[in-house]
């Protein structure tokens, strides 16, 4: 494992523009700042097990809103900030002034006089989540150069309706601490595949998120899922540039088995069909709860016509000497566990659980780095500085 004074010196030869951009999109950003991140969130790991402090702000507020249930995500969130020493605020939309129609211009603004980071969680209306986050983006803008904000707040997706971007990065960092290297991956076979849910209406952000994210670091993406349950279009054509450009390879094809055969890694994962994403969002515009209803039911009974789209132990078996590394954002739907029928066999889920623990240990350290690349133009100088005075986070 490098030192924390290799990864500084790596992180400094690296170029980045991030300082200038939010990060709402991983294939906005070039290959240099997706690793300048991974970086970044190697060395606060490395400090933090270090016991080295790494509150990098005095004081200061990181603003949280999120329009859907968390879990992993809200806690990497609010440990992210205070591991740079932010104090968090979640931003409750039913006891702010934002139900008596204030405007996003005004509420970015009014939640930013202090505010040095906001994250926002909003995947559930297909269209419109990454489109919000812009602006909001955009009014911060307006703020800082009228005079009203002092400084621009970093501004994070942590998940919307296009991209999961904390997520995919957090699932290449353990990707990279498994197989050793960024430069271990090229040639390594993911399969980004759908899996039986008793459930409906999870988002296609991850299986856009992976197929985004992997294609831009030369491995062998393949796409699996039924008939009729496709992704966003213009992501999956994304994917297909990404992997030309980066030499690796982008297939789709009709089967689990067929995604799985050798396969270095696999990643079921249910998802809602796009155009049922679509469907869900008019009926979610029009508060038609009978029409979500119906909705529900006729996707259930979708789903169930592909429960052999089941992670098993002989669906494994397919896969590279069939030890092929299991991933999943979590919770996964796991048969016998958490439902009847689901993504992943017990045995297979048991056998990789402290594995998927891992993954998601990645994400707090993905959170705060992308802060730091956003609000210094110089992030390697500022661990450095963290790194000489190397303050106890424990006494």
């Amino acid at each position: 494992m490098k030192s924390i004074n290799e990864l500084i010196k790596e992180i400094n030869e690296l170029k980045s523009e991030l300082h200038n951009k939010d990060f709402l999109l991983t294939w906005e950003q070039s290959p240099e700042e997706l690793e300048r991140v991974l970086k970044t969130a190697q060395a606060l790991k490395a400090m933090r097990k270090e016991n080295i402090a790494t509150n990098i702000f005095k004081n200061g507020l990181g603003i949280s809103l999120f329009r859907d249930n968390s879990t992993r995500t809200r806690f990497s969130y609010a440990s992210a900030i205070n591991m740079l020493g932010l104090a968090q605020q979640d931003l409750d939309e039913g006891k702010s002034q934002i139900a008596h129609g204030e405007t996003v211009r005004e509420t970015a603004n009014m939640i930013s006089f202090c505010a040095d980071a906001i994250g926002i969680r909003d995947d559930m209306y297909l269209g419109a989540g990454n489109a919000y986050m812009r602006e909001v983006g955009e009014a911060l803008d307006d703020g800082v150069k009228e005079g009203v904000l002092p400084h621009r707040p970093a501004l994070v997706n942590l998940q919307c309706d296009i991209d999961h971007p904390t997520q995919s990065m957090a699932d290449l960092a353990w990707l990279e601490e498994h197989f050793g290297g960024l430069d271990k991956l090229k040639g390594k076979k993911i399969a980004m595949t759908w899996a039986y849910s008793p459930s409906y209406g999870k988002p296609l952000s991850v299986p856009q998120g992976i197929i985004g994210l992997m294609t831009r670091f030369g491995m062998d993406v393949t796409l699996a899922h039924p008939e009729g349950y496709d992704l966003i279009p213009e992501v999956v054509e994304e994917a297909r540039k990404n992997a030309e450009a980066s030499g690796g390879s982008f297939t789709q094809v009709e089967s689990m088995e067929e995604a799985f055969k050798d396969a270095d890694i696999v990643y079921p994962k249910s998802w809602a069909p796009y155009q049922v994403m679509g469907r869900r969002t008019e009926l979610l515009r029009a508060n038609d709860h009978d029409g979500l209803k119906a909705l529900e039911q006729e996707c259930l009974a979708q789903n169930a016509n592909h429960k052999d789209w089941h992670c098993t132990e002989e669906m494994m078996k397919q896969t590279k000497d069939g030890e092929a590394l299991y991933m999943h954002c979590l919770p996964a739907d796991i048969t016998g566990v958490s439902c009847k029928e689901g993504e992943v066999e017990e045995s297979v889920f048991e056998k990789y659980r402290i594995a998927t623990y891992k993954e998601a240990s990645w994400k707090p350290y993905i959170i705060a780095a992308m802060i730091m690349n956003r609000k210094y133009q110089e992030p390697g100088d500022v661990l450095q500085e963290l790194l000489d005075d190397a303050e106890k986070r424990v006494k």
